[in-house]
């Protein structure tokens, strides 16, 4: 089956966060770990997630200090639903400033939180679909999976239209292997070389 959702989870205490991931993971989404706020703004960093599950009590850096350096240091926009035991209308406020997307109070019960994630992961998806791309003279169409260079029109075959669309709305960033199989197979991964085969097709498309 393929997934229906990456998400980072950033908890500090192993039990909840192996509980939690393990429910979500029965659900469909794949789950990535961190033990504490640096780890956690590492791997946001280096990988591509539909959402962040973030404890706001964290050793080596707060969960709002996460937030804040993801919104205004990296111009992340992935969703992030922030979890924690601080729930006074300052601490909420504070959050919703500096860029949290939902809230949810512990003790929580895990299916809300996968609702609050789809919710989250669905208006995300459906903002980016109207958004048109642009990589030097490469343009590419969401709505209309219409692709261009220089005004010319690039007829792909479908997965190279995927290989496009995650390579150029990721740009300049390095995407990994990991990341395009798993978004465009899931769990279904591929043979080694098909992937391969793709890419050449897209570097000869265009």
């Amino acid at each position: 089956m393929s997934n229906s959702g990456i998400i980072l989870l950033v908890e500090d205490n192993r039990i909840l966060a192996e509980a939690v991931g393990s429910y979500l993971e029965t659900r469909g989404l794949d789950v990535d770990y961190a033990v504490d706020g640096m780890e956690g703004y590492r791997l946001a960093q280096e990988n591509r997630y539909d959402a962040i599950v973030l404890d706001g009590n964290m050793p080596r850096m707060d969960g709002l200090e996460v937030v804040r350096k993801l919104r205004e240091e990296s111009r992340m926009s992935t969703p992030i639903i922030m979890v924690t035991a601080r729930d006074t209308l300052e601490d909420k406020i504070r959050g919703l400033e500096l860029g949290v997307d939902d809230y949810l109070t512990k003790p929580f019960a895990a299916q809300e939180l996968e609702a609050r994630l789809r919710a989250v992961i669905r208006r995300n998806r459906k903002q980016l679909c109207g958004q048109a791309l642009r990589v030097g003279d490469l343009t590419y169409d969401p709505a209309s999976q219409r692709a261009t260079r220089a005004g010319k029109e690039l007829h792909l075959p479908r997965v190279a239209t995927q290989l496009l669309q995650i390579l150029m709305r990721e740009s300049p960033r390095v995407v990994t292997r990991r990341e395009i199989e798993r978004e465009i197979w899931g769990d279904d991964l591929p043979d080694s070389d098909v992937l391969r085969s793709h890419l050449y097709n897209l570097r000869k498309g265009i």
